[in-house]
């Protein structure tokens, strides 16, 4: 059965032979065929399909790809919210006040809780999605939360070096990380992750913990530089990790890093919103031709936001991106740096996965902030029902 989505006032394919960034596409139309993308082109010269969707003039881009979030938990942390702004600053101890309440948890709830947070984010154009560990810190809730994270995307990620449980000896627990927990987690991610940061793991914990999981056959990725300078972004460029995330604080040796190793940059700026921190320079590091991606961080301490949009809003008018590199950075740039050319782009071949605005252009993502403009989902080739 082939479908064709026509009537598109603007579409956005990302396709690298179109012209421009965004590969724009007028008075456009797509034909899907199973869950992929047959053909794509002016809606004039279409080909014949067994049925007809009509846009009625509305813009179209790449679903969403959030490739940073941290789902699996129980609770909430809005009294640290609170007193954030209110004037105390951000750290990383709290996270250990989630990893408490998603313990008590059972396999049900924390189920429950993500299926209901994929769905706040599908119904914002979100259709492909990274989940980690991280709020477990023990071998059995570890394991458990990338059960449940694995019913909801492949691409899961496994971070139990989030931050060392209190009484605990850090190097006690970095064996344990890369012991009974990364065998009992393996087999449920695809991805290995490290907060190399203060008061988390420093640069040599992260690199025996990165190749403990690439022995085991995951491949590698940081939350670095987020809360001060450090050595986790020059980390992932020796590494040749495929995306360093964060990248808040940032020397020239740093960016030049990214630069020469070609680790993508993915860029979290609802973190900066929620925790009233200097947000990173994503025009720094364009200008340097460094690659960007933007994801969202959704998770309970330090950004609960589940929205593309919103990020991309913050992405155009706090870190000097334009609308179209901003788009860009939340579709195809996250796909890159999940290591997928499946997703994040409109071509043939590619998996149908598209996001229907309610305004005529992309543009709008970032002029009417805050407004629910995602009017329709498609992801493999089929529309979402009520979301």
């Amino acid at each position: 059965m082939s479908t064709v989505v026509t009537g598109i006032g603007e579409l956005v394919t990302n396709d690298p032979a179109r012209e421009g960034l965004l590969g724009l596409v007028s008075d456009a139309a797509v034909v899907v065929e199973g869950s992929r993308v047959a053909w794509v082109g002016p809606a004039a010269e279409a080909p014949a399909a067994d049925q007809q969707y009509d846009v009625g003039g509305r813009a179209v881009v790449p679903g969403f790809v959030d490739s940073h979030s941290h789902l699996v938990f129980a609770g909430d942390r809005a009294v640290e919210f609170a007193a954030r702004m209110t004037g105390e600053a951000y750290s990383a101890g709290g996270i250990r006040t989630t990893v408490a309440a998603t313990r008590a948890a059972t396999d049900e709830q924390l189920t429950s809780h993500v299926a209901r947070l994929v769905q706040e984010m599908a119904r914002q154009g979100t259709t492909t999605l990274e989940i980690k560990s991280g709020y477990g810190l023990s071998v059995r809730d570890e394991a458990r939360s990338l059960a449940v994270a694995r019913q909801f995307t492949e691409e899961t990620t496994f971070l139990g070096a989030h931050v060392v449980p209190g009484g605990t000896d850090p190097a006690a627990y970095v064996d344990l990380v890369t012991g009974a927990m990364l065998e009992a987690a393996a087999p449920y991610a695809r991805w290995i992750d490290v907060f190399c940061e203060d008061g988390a793991f420093d640069a040599d914990q992260a690199r025996t913990v990165l190749a403990a999981g690439a022995a085991a056959g995951l491949r590698g990725r940081l939350h670095a530089n987020q809360l001060t300078y450090g050595a986790g972004v020059r980390l992932a460029a020796e590494l040749g990790l495929v995306a360093v995330d964060h990248c808040t604080f940032l020397s020239d040796t740093d960016v030049d890093a990214l630069r020469d190793s070609g680790t993508i940059a993915t860029l979290l700026p609802g973190v900066e919103f929620s925790t009233r921190q200097p947000y990173p320079d994503a025009r720094r590091l364009l200008d340097a031709g460094v690659r960007v991606a933007i994801a969202s961080d959704c998770n309970p301490g330090s950004c609960f936001t589940s929205s593309m949009p919103f990020c991309v809003a913050l992405a155009v008018r706090e870190m000097r991106m334009s609308p179209a590199e901003a788009v860009h950075a939340a579709t195809a740039g996250g796909a890159a740096a999940l290591g997928r050319d499946d997703v994040g782009v409109l071509a043939p071949g590619t998996r149908a996965d598209l996001a229907v605005l309610d305004a005529p252009s992309h543009v709008h993502l970032a002029y009417r902030p805050g407004v629910p403009l995602v009017s329709g989902v498609w992801r493999g080739g089929r529309p979402l029902g009520a979301l």
